[in-house]
């Protein structure tokens, strides 16, 4: 299964890609805006950090993205376990 995190803390980047490895998902972090965002591909899941993400990484994530979205407003290492313990098979 393969993961996009946008926002979250840039120093718990390393931290969300070995939790993501723990559940056997492959992660890709954008804690902030990058000419990358604009082309995520077509993940499994996007997790949206929403304190620490502006309205246009928002905007540039969602469009024209299927995948499932999971919003958090928290962007803590427990929040995400949450997340990927509720969408990760």
């Amino acid at each position: 299964m393969s993961v996009v995190i946008v926002g979250g803390n840039e120093c718990m980047t390393r931290q969300y890609k070995e939790l993501c490895r723990e559940y056997g998902c492959k992660a890709k972090v954008y804690p902030r805006m990058t000419t990358g965002l604009k082309d995520l591909g077509s993940p499994d899941l996007v997790v949206l950090f929403t304190s620490t993400v502006s309205h246009k990484m928002v905007q540039c994530a969602l469009k024209g993205n299927e995948a499932r979205i999971a919003r958090s407003h928290s962007s803590s290492i427990a929040a995400l376990r949450s997340i990927l313990s509720e969408h990760a098979v």
